[in-house]
């Protein structure tokens, strides 16, 4: 655990980025908060800038929308991140992807492991980087761990499209993003994939664009 004058300046900016309110600005590629990777939370913020910070990540995923955020993308190097998902989609994009709906979770010093050796390969896109996806092949099931928002310890499988949400927000407190796992070929502006790339899976554009899938 760090000492009350170590936790000072993170709290301190986070007070700040928080004083203004509303959706906070979201950190777009390029920056290098989101490279730099991130630092385990040990209490740095205190319970209740904790759940004003969690509370303003919920916000600005939502408003987005987004069904993952982690704090690097809004400029915190802390190792926290919130999901949520509603799914909606249809039927035929529900199975094919495994795409069910997710409650908000927080997710505090989360690590994942593959389960299994099956990958999934499907069109991802990330709100640090706008208007572009690109198709990502992933572990089609992971094992997290962690804790809540509250310390509480988390070991749960995720498999389908929250095992690729788990992922993507974990990588982002790595200084991953997507694009570093992505087949660069498939990469597509939002426009060519909702005019000719929005089949529930992407065989269509690998063969199209030239680029193989697990």
């Amino acid at each position: 655990m760090g000492t009350p004058s170590d936790r000072a300046p993170l709290a301190e900016r986070v007070e700040e980025l928080l004083a203004g309110g509303g959706p906070l600005p979201i950190v777009a590629a390029g920056d290098p908060v989101l490279r730099r990777g991130t630092e385990p939370y040990d209490g740095q913020l205190g319970p209740a800038l904790l759940a004003r910070f969690v509370e303003a990540l919920r916000i600005t995923m939502r408003a987005a929308p987004g069904v993952g955020l982690a704090a690097p993308q809004v400029g915190v190097p802390l190792r926290i991140a919130v999901i949520e998902d509603p799914a909606p989609v249809p039927e035929e994009v529900r199975l094919a992807r495994g795409r069910v709906p997710q409650p908000f979770r927080v997710l505090v010093n989360p690590a994942y492991e593959p389960v299994g050796g099956t990958r999934a390969a499907f069109f991802e896109g990330c709100l640090s980087v706008p208007g572009w996806q690109a198709v990502v092949a992933r572990p089609a099931e992971v094992r997290l761990t962690g804790q809540d928002e509250h310390g509480h310890t988390v070991d749960e499988v995720f498999s389908g499209w929250p095992a690729r949400i788990v992922q993507h927000e974990t990588d982002h407190l790595d200084g991953v993003l997507y694009l570093d796992r992505a087949e660069s070929r498939s990469l597509s502006s939002n426009r060519a994939v909702t005019e000719r790339w929005a089949q529930p899976t992407p065989e269509e554009a690998a063969r199209a664009l030239g680029f193989d899938l697990p």
